[in-house]
């Protein structure tokens, strides 16, 4: 014969069991993974996010010329020796199109580069990325909290965050462009710029003054799309050397 237990030992064992399904119910679902611990982070030189242009203004094949640019700048040797010679003798990288103030999207995830395979690698996948977004206004400052997020939540440890910003158009969608600037330069991040000029020929002048910023921020002008691949090329290995450009630029290029 089993025996009953008695009232008090029985609403004890209920409330044994309501507390053990009151902490599974609280456990169970959590499926936000922990944190990476900084010292179990690959260390690299640099934390790169590269953002490229998608707005209206961009046709498909301006936005293929960007893409293209990209992908020859990752495959030169110019860009591998620069990554060479720094102490970790790797960066960490990720690209995104933007255009409006909510209008981000992953191009190429953070990819370590740390040779001409891992290189190959990441123009591979930048070159086989298709382009989703179209118009939706021109946020800058939508794209810099958006970087701001890639890179605090990069899997990489780096002493050097940078957010390069590629573009033909001034902020007119979005918050404050120079205030999305200034909480990201408090942060401890760089914003460098690249204006091309097809549209508004004094759009270098703005970038210098609204959109980069941080200890060194530089701009690279570009005259035209068809000039775009130069002047990223240019524009990375300073990037990635921590230098600015050591070339002839052209006036207001250089903060």
């Amino acid at each position: 014969m089993i025996s009953l237990p008695t009232a008090p030992a029985a609403r004890l064992a209920v409330a044994v069991v309501l507390a053990i399904g009151l902490c599974g119910a609280a456990v169970a679902p959590t499926r936000i993974p922990a944190p990476i611990r900084p010292a179990l982070q690959t260390a690299v030189d640099l934390n790169l996010v590269l953002a490229v242009d998608a707005s209206g203004s961009v046709d498909d094949e301006r936005f293929e010329l960007q893409k293209q640019g990209y992908v020859k700048a990752f495959l030169s040797e110019r860009v591998l020796n620069a990554i060479k010679a720094g102490n970790e003798q790797a960066i960490a990288v990720t690209m995104v199109q933007w255009t409006g103030p909510t209008l981000q999207i992953v191009m190429a995830p953070w990819t370590i580069i740390r040779d001409a395979r891992t290189a190959q690698i990441f123009a591979a996948t930048v070159g086989a990325s298709t382009r989703q977004i179209y118009g939706g206004g021109t946020s800058i400052s939508g794209v810099i909290d958006y970087s701001v997020l890639l890179l605090n939540s990069s899997p990489f440890r780096a002493q050097r965050k940078v957010i390069d910003i590629s573009g033909d158009g001034s902020n007119n969608l979005g918050r404050d462009v120079e205030v999305a600037r200034n909480e990201a330069v408090k942060q401890g991040i760089r914003i460098n710029g690249l204006p091309i000029l097809s549209l508004e020929p004094d759009l270098d002048v703005y970038f210098r003054q609204s959109v980069i910023g941080g200890p060194g921020a530089f701009v690279v002008t570009a005259r035209d799309y068809n000039v775009f691949a130069d002047a990223i090329m240019r524009k990375l290995v300073a990037e990635i050397s921590d230098a600015k450009p050591a070339w002839p630029i052209p006036k207001f290029a250089a903060k």
